[in-house]
C-alpha cells in the first residue's frame, strides 16, 4: 500500500509541471488576442447585449482636449463604475500621454496582411530595426485597450464606413483593414482610378469599408505633369466624388492637411480668392490656414445639410506631423529609432495651427448640427501622439532594401506616412473606443 501511495505521489509530481507547461501557452495566446480589460474610465465598453443597462450620458465631449478648461468636479471614491458614469464623469482624454514599451507588439504581421501600400510595408522592404513595433500609447489618466477586431466588426455590422481624404486617410484605412483581417479577411469589391477609390466587404458582418481619394474634401483640380504646377480649389463646393455617396454612408472619417501646403489657386463663388506659393500669377498670396478652415467648414456643413434624419457618425482625424530632419533625398532624413519623450518635442508652429483649426471647426459644426438627431461628430485628435513618434516613418524603406549596395548619393525618404504595423494603429484603437461610446449612447436612448 505504501508503494502504491508513493508511486501515485511521484506520478502526480511529474505530471503537474507538464500540465502547467501545456496550459501556459494557451493562456498567453488567449490574453494576446483577447486581452482582459478592466474599467478605468467612464468610456470603458459595456457588453452589447439586449439585457445590458446603459447608464452613460447622452452627450460627451470631444476626444480631444476641450478648447477651454473644464470645471472641476469630485466624486466619491466608493462609487461604483455605473454610478460614476451616471455622475457624468468626463470621457477619457487620449490626447495627452506617453509612449511606453510593449512586449506584445502589433496584432498583425505586415508581411502577410495583403492590403498595405508597398511604400509603407517597412518590414518587407528590409527595415533592420524593429523596435518601433513595440510601443503603446499610454494616456495620462486612463487606459487605452488593445484593438478588438471582433468588436469593431460587430459595431459596423450592416453598415458602410467611408474614409475620405488624402494619403493619410489611406494609411489609416490600410491599418484598419490589416487589424480586421486577423479575424475576418476583407474582400476587395471595387477599385477605380489607380486604387484611389476602393471598397472592401466583410461578408461575415455584411459590412463595407471604402476609401475615397479627396485630398481637399472640396472640389479641386489637382496639378499634373503636363499642366500648371499648382492646384485649383473651389472652397464653397464639396467634392462630389465622395459626397454623392453620402446617403449610403453610415460612418465617415475625414482626413486632410498636407496637400494644402502645395501651390494652389483658390476660388470662392465666381471669383479668385487668392493663392498660395503662386509666383508668376497675378493673385494675392493668402497662405493656406484660412483655406483649410474654409474647406473643412464646407465639408462639415454639407454633411449636416444632407443628413436628413439619417443616423450618421462623423470623425475628423487631426493633422499628422512629419519628421524631416534633413533633406528628403539624403540618407538620415528621419533617423530616429525611438519615440520622443513629451518634454523633448513641443507641439508648435504649423502642426499646432493645423490641429487647432480642425478642432475649432469640429466644435463649430457640432453646435450647428446639435438639433440633428442621429448625428455624432467628433475629432480624433492624433496630432500630439503622432508628433512623439519620429521613429514610425518608412524613411528610406519606402523602397525595398535601399542600402543593399551601399549608401547612394540620393535616396528618397518618406517621413510623412507611417510604417504598417506602426503608430497609425493607435489611431484606430482610439477610433474604436469612440464607436463604443456612441453605441452605448444609442442603446441608452433606445431604452
Amino acid at each position: 500500500m505504501k508503494y502504491v501511495k508513493d508511486h501515485s505521489l511521484s506520478f502526480t509530481r511529474k505530471l503537474l509541471p507538464w500540465t502547467i507547461y501545456s496550459i501556459l501557452p494557451l493562456a498567453i495566446f488567449r490574453l494576446y488576442f483577447y486581452p482582459l480589460h478592466f474599467p478605468s474610465s467612464s468610456t470603458d465598453f459595456l457588453p452589447l447585449s439586449s439585457s445590458t443597462t446603459i447608464t452613460t450620458t447622452n452627450s460627451f465631449s470631444s476626444f480631444s482636449p476641450p478648447l477651454s478648461p473644464p470645471s472641476s468636479s469630485s466624486s466619491s471614491s466608493s462609487s461604483s463604475p455605473e454610478e460614476e458614469i451616471a455622475n457624468e464623469s468626463p470621457p477619457c482624454d487620449y490626447t495627452n500621454g506617453k509612449w511606453v514599451r510593449d512586449k506584445l507588439g502589433p496584432i498583425y504581421n505586415g508581411t502577410t496582411c495583403g492590403t498595405i501600400k508597398d511604400g509603407q510595408n517597412c518590414i518587407s522592404h528590409g527595415r533592420p530595426d524593429l523596435g518601433y513595433l513595440y510601443w503603446r500609447w499610454k494616456p495620462n489618466q486612463c487606459h487605452l485597450p488593445r484593438f478588438e477586431p471582433f468588436t469593431f466588426l460587430q459595431l459596423v455590422r450592416n453598415k458602410h464606413l467611408a474614409l475620405v481624404g488624402d494619403s493619410l486617410a489611406r494609411n489609416q484605412l490600410e491599418s484598419l483593414l490589416c487589424m480586421l483581417a486577423t479575424v475576418s479577411p476583407p474582400h476587395l469589391v471595387y477599385a477605380q482610378e489607380e486604387n484611389k477609390f476602393r471598397r472592401w466587404s466583410f461578408p461575415s458582418h455584411n459590412a463595407n469599408i471604402s476609401l475615397y481619394w479627396s485630398p481637399f474634401l472640396v472640389k479641386g483640380i489637382e496639378k499634373s505633369n503636363n499642366g500648371p504646377n499648382h492646384n485649383h480649389l473651389y472652397l464653397d463646393h464639396v467634392d462630389e466624388r465622395w459626397a454623392k455617396d453620402m446617403d449610403q454612408m453610415d460612418m465617415i472619417v475625414l482626413s486632410i492637411g498636407h496637400w494644402f501646403l502645395h501651390p494652389a489657386v483658390y476660388y470662392e463663388g465666381d471669383s479668385v480668392l487668392g493663392c498660395h506659393f503662386c509666383s508668376g500669377l497675378n493673385h494675392t498670396e493668402i497662405g493656406f490656414y484660412d483655406v483649410l478652415r474654409k474647406a473643412l467648414k464646407t465639408s462639415l456643413r454639407t454633411i449636416i445639410e444632407r443628413q436628413k434624419g439619417k443616423e450618421i457618425d462623423v470623425i475628423v482625424t487631426t493633422f499628422s506631423p512629419s519628421h524631416f530632419e534633413g533633406e528628403w533625398d539624403k540618407a538620415g532624413a528621419c533617423p530616429k529609432t525611438k519615440p520622443y519623450k513629451e518634454s523633448e518635442k513641443l507641439l508648435e508652429g504649423m502642426d499646432e495651427e493645423m490641429r487647432r483649426i480642425e478642432l475649432e471647426e469640429v466644435e463649430e459644426a457640432k453646435l450647428t448640427g446639435k438639433q440633428n438627431l442621429g448625428l455624432n461628430l467628433e475629432a480624433l485628435d492624433v496630432t500630439k501622439l503622432s508628433l512623439l513618434r519620429p521613429d514610425g516613418h518608412p524613411g528610406p524603406y519606402m523602397y525595398p532594401f535601399p542600402f543593399a549596395n551601399g549608401v547612394p548619393d540620393r535616396v528618397q525618404n518618406d517621413c510623412v506616412h507611417w510604417c504598417l504595423p506602426g503608430p497609425v494603429d493607435t489611431w484606430n484603437e482610439i477610433f474604436l473606443e469612440m464607436m463604443k461610446i456612441w453605441e452605448m449612447s444609442r442603446r441608452k436612448a433606445g431604452q
